[in-house]
C-alpha cells in the first residue's frame, strides 16, 4: 500500500539557496524535455516509451548543460518522467468532466519540487539533531514528529517549497503491509456508519452524531484585509513581497486548519467502524451552482471522501459510496419519497409516519444504499404506484412510484417483494 510521510525541513539560509538552485535546475530541465517530448509523434510509441526516448537524451545533456552535473541522476530522471505524471493527471481531469489543455512551460513560482527516486538520502544524526542526508545538496535538519517503522522502506523524498518559503519532505512507502478487511457477514450492525454531508452540519451520521462545520470566518476576514493591503502594494517592489509572503501565510493557516479537521474527522470514521458509507457528490456541479458556492468549495467534500477511503483502506475498513440522489428525500423505514424544502430540518412521513432530523434521515438512506452495493440489503422489488395521503403543511404529499427497500428494516408488504 502506498503511504507516505511529510516532515517538515529545517535549512540554513546557505541550504536555502541550493535548494533554489537544484530546484530551478529541474524546472530548465523539465521545460526543456517537455519541449523535446512535444516533437515526438503519438505514432513514435506509448506515452512512457515517448517520455523514456527524453530522458535517454540526459547523459549528451551532461555534456554541455554543465548545472546538470549538480544535479543526482535520480532528481533529473523523475524531473523528466514527470512529464508522464503530468499528462496522466490531466487524462484523469478529463475524464471526469473538466475541461484541459495541454502542458505549458513552468516559471519559477509554478515548479515547486523535485524527487529523489530510490536512492540518494538516507536519515542520519548530526550534533544530537536528525537531519535528511541528500546526495549533492545538503545535510538539512527535518523535524520528525513521528517514527517510521523499521520495517518499512522509504521508496522516494519529495522536496517542496510551499508559498510561504517553508520546505517540506514527503517520504513514499510502498510496501507498507495492507490490513485485512472484516469478513461482510461477520460486520455487527453497531459497526457500520452512514455519512450525510452538509454545510450547517459538515456531517451528520447514522448513530446520531452530528459534527459542526469548521468556522473560519475569522481566517477569511484577515485574509481579505491582507489581500487588499497587497492590491495596494507596488508589483513586484520589496513591500509587494513582503505583503505577498503574508497573504500565503494566511492561505496556509486556512488549508492547515481545514486539512487538520478532515484529517481528524475521517481517521475516527475508519478507525471505529468496520464499513463507511458516503455520498458520491458531484462537487464540480455544485460550484458551477450559483448559490452558495463558496461555502460548497470551503467544505471540500471531495477532500474528505479522498481522506477517509485511504484511511479505511488503511484501517482494513470496507468504504463505500453511494449515488446522493434522492436521499434526503426518500424516507429511510419505507422508501416513498418527499418533497422536502431547505429550511425543513425534520423528517416526517406522511406515509408511514416515520419523524427523524431532515440529516440522520439521509444518513439512513446512504447507509443503505451502500450495504444494498455490497450485497448485504434486500433485494429491490418491481417499481409501485403508491398514493399518498393529501399531505400537511410541513411536508407536501405527491403521487411517487416507489422502487422497494434497500434497507435492512421491514417495510409494508406493498413495498418489499417475499
Amino acid at each position: 500500500m502506498h503511504y507516505a510521510y511529510r516532515f517538515q525541513l529545517k535549512p540554513t539560509d546557505q541550504q536555502r539557496e541550493v535548494l533554489d538552485y537544484h530546484r530551478d535546475t529541474c524546472r530548465q530541465l523539465y521545460n526543456h524535455a517537455l519541449r523535446e517530448f512535444d516533437k515526438i509523434p503519438e505514432s513514435a510509441g506509448t506515452l512512457n516509451q515517448r517520455v523514456r526516448q527524453v530522458r535517454d537524451q540526459l547523459p549528451a545533456l551532461k555534456d554541455w548543460w554543465d548545472e546538470l552535473n549538480d544535479l543526482y541522476a535520480t532528481v533529473a530522471q523523475a524531473a523528466v518522467m514527470r512529464i508522464e505524471d503530468s499528462i496522466k493527471a490531466l487524462s484523469e481531469l478529463k475524464k471526469k468532466g473538466y475541461s484541459v489543455g495541454s502542458l505549458n512551460w513552468k516559471l519559477p513560482r509554478e515548479f515547486r519540487s523535485f524527487t529523489y527516486v530510490q536512492s540518494g538520502f538516507e536519515f542520519d544524526k548530526k550534533n544530537g539533531q536528525t537531519v535528511l542526508s541528500l546526495s549533492k545538496l545538503a545535510d538539512i535538519p527535518i523535524e520528525c514528529h513521528r517514527d517510521i517503522p523499521d520495517d518499512e522502506t522509504i521508496k522516494e523524498v519529495t522536496l517542496k517549497k510551499e508559498p510561504t518559503g517553508e520546505w517540506y519532505a514527503s517520504l513514499a512507502v510502498d510496501d507498507k503491509e495492507k490490513p485485512e478487511k472484516p469478513s461482510l457477514d461477520e460486520i455487527n450492525t453497531d459497526d457500520m456508519v452512514g455519512i450525510d454531508v452538509g454545510i450547517l452540519k459538515y456531517a451528520h451520521d447514522t448513530d446520531g452524531v452530528a459534527v459542526g462545520s469548521l468556522d473560519l470566518s475569522d481566517e477569511r476576514d484577515r485574509l481579505e484585509r491582507e489581500q487588499r493591503s497587497l492590491s495596494r502594494k507596488e508589483h513586484r517592489s520589496n513591500n509587494w513581497e513582503k505583503q505577498r509572503q503574508i497573504v500565503a501565510e494566511c492561505h496556509q493557516q486556512i488549508k492547515r486548519k481545514r486539512r487538520d479537521f478532515l484529517h481528524k474527522l475521517s481517521a475516527y470514521y475508519a478507525r471505529e467502524y468496520d464499513l463507511v458509507a458516503v455520498e458520491d457528490l458531484n462537487v464540480k456541479g455544485m460550484l458551477e451552482s450559483p448559490r452558495n458556492s463558496r461555502n460548497t468549495a470551503s467544505a471540500a467534500w471531495n477532500t474528505f471522501t479522498e481522506l477517509l477511503e485511504y484511511k479505511c483502506e488503511r484501517e482494513g475498513t470496507h468504504f463505500v459510496a453511494v449515488d446522493p440522489r434522492g436521499t434526503t428525500k426518500e424516507c429511510a423505514e419505507c422508501g416513498v419519497e418527499t418533497d422536502k424544502p431547505l429550511w425543513i430540518r425534520e423528517h416526517s412521513c406522511p406515509s408511514c409516519g416515520f419523524e427523524a432530523d431532515r440529516d440522520l434521515n439521509a444518513a439512513l438512506n446512504v447507509l443503505f444504499r451502500g450495504l444494498s452495493e455490497l450485497g448485504m440489503g434486500h433485494s429491490k422489488s418491481t417499481p409501485v404506484e403508491t398514493a399518498l395521503p393529501a399531505g400537511t403543511a410541513v411536508v407536501p404529499a405527491k403521487r411517487v412510484v416507489e422502487t422497494g427497500s434497500p434497507t435492512l428494516k421491514k417495510r409494508p408488504a406493498s413495498a418489499v417483494s417475499e
